[in-house]
């Protein structure tokens, strides 16, 4: 195993960003930023692994958690709630812009990474036109940023929350209003498929074909939009790459998850120029 650093910063609203960083051996060719997907952490299932296989190609990988995740440094538990209720994409796209930021190595391309609503938010900021990067990977990401059901929406803007459960620590977690009161507030900033219109980069989109979380169909409906889009299909693939939590850093891949990485290390010379 490479050699690994935790570390936080102030993120979206003052919350703290608990991360994680492997480094390369060597001189670094690139920096990348993972996001999880909802419900998840930066230590969750594959992204140990993917950070792991990063560094091993040369790239400074930061795994994160989200400021508003509810996930502190540890792995067991939501220990704030209170974070996750108040949770939005606006909170998400304003980490990812401090992340960015602080991440910026002079003259090393720097490359977004993104799984779920991680892969989401990750477009949703360079649509938005706030982060300076040169490139996105973005694997089983939804094609909008609302997922509720009208009568869930009037649920949440009626009694304040939905509730949801977290089926990996039985825990019992509310999704706040203002999570839908953004979107209702600033429609054209939550509109993520003219958003992505405007992405000058090259973004990778990954999906699994057996994906039952998410369709295949917003992987489809995103690289339409996009101007320079790569669509990979996995074959079998569910919407974790079939990869069980918790997954070793040193352990076998599924096939799925293997061609999947595969799919990224194809995609990274496309992005090793220098970051101006």
């Amino acid at each position: 195993m490479l050699r690994c650093a935790d570390w936080n910063i102030a993120g979206a609203r003052g919350e703290i960003i608990h991360g994680t960083t492997q480094f390369p051996v060597g001189d670094a060719v690139g920096v990348v930023l993972l996001g999880h997907g909802f419900l998840g952490y930066k230590d969750y299932g594959m992204i140990p692994w993917l950070a792991e296989q990063f560094a091993h190609a040369g790239w400074i990988a930061h795994r994160f958690n989200f400021s508003h995740s509810g996930m502190l440094e540890g792995k067991e538990s939501f220990v704030r709630p209170d974070l996750f209720e108040q949770a939005s994409w606006n909170t998400q796209v304003e980490d990812l812009e401090i992340l960015c930021k602080h991440v910026k190595e002079d003259t090393l391309p720097i490359l977004l990474f993104g799984h779920s609503r991680g892969g989401l938010a990750s477009l949703l900021a360079m649509g938005r036109g706030v982060l300076d990067i040169d490139g996105i990977i973005s694997l089983s990401s939804p094609s909008s940023c609302n997922p509720l059901t009208e009568e869930m929406a009037k649920e949440l803007l009626r009694s304040g929350h939905i509730e949801r459960a977290s089926s990996r620590t039985s825990q019992t977690l509310r999704i706040g209003r203002v999570f839908l009161d953004e979107q209702l507030d600033e429609p054209d900033a939550h509109d993520l498929l003219s958003l992505v219109k405007s992405i000058p980069t090259d973004v990778l989109i990954i999906h699994g074909e057996d994906d039952d979380t998410i369709s295949i169909t917003c992987a489809e409906q995103i690289c339409a939009k996009l101007q320079h889009p790569t669509l990979v299909r996995i074959q079998g693939g569910d919407h974790i790459f079939n990869t069980p939590n918790p997954f070793p850093i040193d352990g076998t891949p599924s096939p799925q998850l293997q061609s999947a990485w595969d799919a990224m290390f194809t995609f990274l010379p496309t992005t090793k120029v220098k970051h101006q």
